[in-house]
């Protein structure tokens, strides 16, 4: 009988994310209340993290607004996108840096094996690195799974590609 699987993993495509990042310039640029701020958008796709620099705290929430709302335009999920806490950088502006997550770590791996585990289904999960393969004799119950993954609320943004 033939076996069915799928990964489940926790991925951001960089290149959305450059049009996203490119995108919220562009509307910063634009936008009358940031004329004549030292606000920006700064993005180091090797560290994959950005910065967020503000005059205020009332522009950082404004720019963090814009910036988020592009991202989640390109199709990325919004918990993908870890924000740190705000400090004061020079001139008095506030710098905030968002870290761009992926991967499942060992620790949110296990939580879903166990969320999998409650669901009583003939499934088998592995896991591999930064990944998550789940594996079963029906394609049906493997359906089951990510109908289940897709409604709760997982703090991780999750992807589930080569189903097999």
């Amino acid at each position: 009988m033939a076996k069915f699987s799928f990964d489940i993993v926790s991925e951001v495509d960089l290149q959305e994310m450059d049009n996203a990042i490119n995108q919220a310039k562009k509307e910063l640029a634009q936008r009358y209340d940031f004329k004549n701020s030292k606000s920006s958008i700064d993005y180091d796709r090797k560290e994959k993290k950005v910065v967020l620099v503000a005059d205020d705290d009332y522009k950082l929430k404004a720019l963090k607004s814009i910036f988020v709302s592009r991202v989640v335009g390109r199709g990325i999920s919004p918990k993908a996108l870890d924000f740190k806490t705000p400090d004061k950088a020079f001139e008095g502006t506030l710098r905030q840096s968002v870290e761009i997550s992926i991967g499942i770590s060992k620790e949110k791996a296990k939580e879903l094996v166990k969320i999998i585990k409650d669901l009583k289904l003939k499934v088998q999960t592995q896991i591999e690195d930064d990944k998550l393969r789940v594996s079963s004799q029906k394609k049906d119950d493997l359906q089951v799974v990510i109908t289940h993954l897709k409604e709760i609320d997982f703090p991780l943004a999750l992807n589930f590609c080569n189903y097999r």
